[in-house]
């Protein structure tokens, strides 16, 4: 049977969550920012959005695959937004609608496995559902519906690509790692 209230450790555990990947948060503007340099004289400056937004993702799905419970990959999502705002990056408090979106598309792909599977078809989903959930909101939050329609998915596959990677492939290593190294049961 699931469990379906925090208890303390669920509730460190996120806030844990929250305050480690606010940091790479953070510090993946930085990247978000030399890649929009770099891509900006051929073109292709808002497609950083889209390479870094993998980066942006990853506390939902760790928290959600961590804690196995409805909610879970939204407040880790949510956290870890709140805490890059308070270290004063560049977006401010629009940190908090982004993190809620994120969130939101986080925990939708454990919402469609009716939070009982978690495995890589999990991570998939929810790299799906986040793929879908955020390039809707940049569609309206950046003005993609202004972008050509090539241009629109290549940055659909690259965001895919990139959420994917580092919320999929990259949270599934860090849960394997916690596991082997007895810090989580299952």
């Amino acid at each position: 049977m699931a469990k379906h209230q925090l208890h303390l450790r669920d509730i460190i555990l996120l806030a844990l969550i929250g305050i480690i990947f606010g940091i790479i948060y953070f510090a993946a503007g930085f990247i978000y920012n030399g890649l929009t340099i770099l891509l900006t004289p051929i073109g292709y400056g808002p497609m950083a959005n889209d390479l870094t937004m993998g980066i942006w993702c990853m506390a939902g799905p760790l928290a959600g695959f961590l804690l196995r419970m409805p909610g879970a990959a939204f407040l880790g999502e949510f956290f870890g937004a709140v805490v890059e705002m308070l270290l004063g990056d560049q977006w401010g408090a629009v940190n908090l609608i982004s993190g809620a979106v994120q969130g939101i598309g986080a925990e939708l792909g454990f919402t469609f496995t009716l939070y009982k599977i978690y495995n890589w078809l999990t991570l998939l989903i929810s790299s799906l559902t986040l793929t879908i959930v955020t390039f809707g909101w940049d569609w309206f939050r950046n003005g993609y519906s202004h972008f050509s329609g090539q241009m629109l998915i290549i940055m659909l596959i690259a965001r895919f690509i990139s959420i994917f990677v580092f919320s999929g492939i990259i949270v599934r290593l860090i849960v394997n790692m916690l596991q082997r190294a007895h810090l989580i049961k299952r």
